[in-house]
């Protein structure tokens, strides 16, 4: 504890301590009070809850059966959802991979971390998820695609800071190489490749993990952190790409003809990975059932970001439609919470999920996060009408200037979509009349009430966050980023 305060000292830290020092004292004059009591109650503190979170890569929330996607089936995941809390309306609020990372790691937004484009590094002293959890008896761990160090794809993140408080380690920064996939093991700098595909053995380095966890008190919080379903689409097994013939896949309506072709080849590729993935979901979750870790695990299953996947006409991440910025995000509660499972039509933001596990497990919440924490209103089954930011604040990679990039800001809200660039007011989509987001209403008289006062709302937002809605060359450069002429900070292998 000493060595946390040192590095973050934090009022609520203060404020716990003496808290639970008044405690004890109360206890021990109540004690002394019921000396001569023939019969005394005698309680057993719970054991705090195991937290498990299952992250992919570029997974959108349309894409799983239980969501209903005509193309693929998710049964592992089916049955999760079936005893979960389904938040349907989950998004990515700067949808793609680094800035998600380190708004689930520090509930903070991204231009207060600095985040806001892939390959840049996470403050090594940040206050992170891993270490908030390890001052609360927490024994934490990392399994996979890490993507925050900033120092090489291919390279170790050594032991120490740049792991943000992670003991357990299997991880790797970021390849996309499955079937020859770099990982670094704890304390080893050597590099190793897993021997499989490597959502395979992610997936056994996370049983050994668990199972070895489970006659130790102390409870812990596991990240396993998968590369897929990102491309390249066509790597999964061959066993899984044989189940999707592209000829027999379904599109969305929001698909061009003229992107029809590909994107039926890709999303063939896209779920053999996720079916692969699902598997591994099943062989983790009977694990925790046999190991008696059920009842006390709270399970996250989401994603960074979606994936365009023709849609709109456009590829992959980082634009304000459903398909990239929903994520799925189901939530299984330990079994003395006695929440029913559910389907949560608020919107869950990527800062948001740290603070709401921290509410979940009775943990102070540090004065440095940004999100909000939902543990209230899900212990009262409750969904709130409320707004998500989303945004682009430096457009840079595979939807950079030349491919039509910009910087936005916006909201998403349980029925609409708003965003405006720097020009002004840019997209409008009533989600509920227009699921598919194929008509932009921006300018349309019925919705001119709706379109103001969401502007108004926006404004409000980002005037809260101190947000200027600056170019997105003004904050590469007061974060010190050396990006290329697409706006690109460049990575080495």
């Amino acid at each position: 504890m000493l060595h946390y305060l040192k590095k973050h000292s934090r009022p609520f830290l203060s404020w716990h301590l003496l808290l639970v020092g008044l405690l004890v004292l109360n206890t021990s004059c109540n004690d002394a009070k019921k000396k001569d009591t023939a019969v005394t109650a005698v309680t057993t503190p719970t054991k705090k809850p195991n937290i498990l979170i299952l992250l992919t890569d570029q997974w959108r929330a349309q894409a799983t059966g239980y969501a209903g996607d005509p193309n693929v089936k998710t049964p592992n995941l089916d049955r999760l959802a079936s005893e979960s809390i389904n938040f349907t309306n989950a998004v990515s609020g700067t949808p793609v991979c680094t800035p998600f990372r380190a708004a689930l790691l520090t509930g903070q937004l991204p231009l207060t971390t600095g985040v806001f484009m892939n390959d840049v590094q996470l403050n090594p002293d940040a206050l992170s998820m891993a270490e908030i959890f390890s001052e609360y008896d927490y024994h934490t761990g990392y399994i996979g695609k890490w993507h925050l160090d900033g120092h090489g794809r291919l390279q170790n993140v050594p032991p120490g800071e740049r792991r943000q408080g992670f003991e357990f380690w299997n991880g790797n920064e970021c390849t996309h190489n499955y079937n020859h996939s770099v990982y670094y093991d704890n304390d080893n700098p050597e590099r190793k490749i897993w021997e499989q595909y490597d959502t395979f053995d992610q997936t056994d380095a996370a049983l050994h993990y668990i199972n070895d966890r489970k006659a130790i008190e102390d409870p812990f919080l596991m990240i396993v952190s998968y590369g897929t379903p990102h491309g390249p689409y066509h790597t999964a097994p061959k066993s899984y790409r044989d189940r999707f013939n592209p000829e027999d896949i379904k599109l969305r309506p929001n698909v061009p003809e003229k992107s029809q072709k590909r994107a039926k080849k890709e999303l063939s590729g896209y779920y053999a990975h996720i079916t692969a993935i699902d598997d591994m979901i099943g062989k983790i979750t009977q694990q925790l059932k046999d190991d008696g870790q059920w009842d006390n695990t709270i399970i996250l299953f989401t994603s960074d970001h979606g994936d365009l996947l023709g849609s709109h006409g456009e590829l992959k991440k980082q634009q304000p439609y459903d398909e990239s910025i929903r994520v799925p995000m189901l939530l299984k509660l330990p079994a003395n919470k006695k929440i029913a499972p559910s389907i949560n039509k608020t919107v869950v933001n990527s800062e948001d999920i740290l603070p709401t596990l921290l509410g979940l497990t009775d943990i102070a919440i540090p004065s440095t996060i940004e999100g909000t924490d939902f543990s209230p209103n899900i212990l009262n089954n409750e969904e709130l009408d409320n707004a998500a930011l989303i945004r682009s604040i430096q457009p840079f990679g595979s939807w950079n200037r030349n491919r039509g990039g910009r910087e936005y800001r916006g909201l998403r809200t349980p029925r609409y979509t708003y965003t405006r660039d720097l020009n002004g007011p840019w997209l409008l989509f009533d989600n509920q009349e227009d699921p598919y987001q194929e008509t932009n209403l921006i300018g349309n008289e019925k919705y001119a009430t709706i379109q103001s006062e969401l502007d108004t709302q926006l404004t409000q937002r980002l005037k809260t966050n101190k947000d200027e809605f600056l170019p997105g060359p003004e904050y590469v450069k007061k974060w010190g980023y050396t990006v290329d002429k697409t706006g690109t900070v460049p990575y080495t292998e």
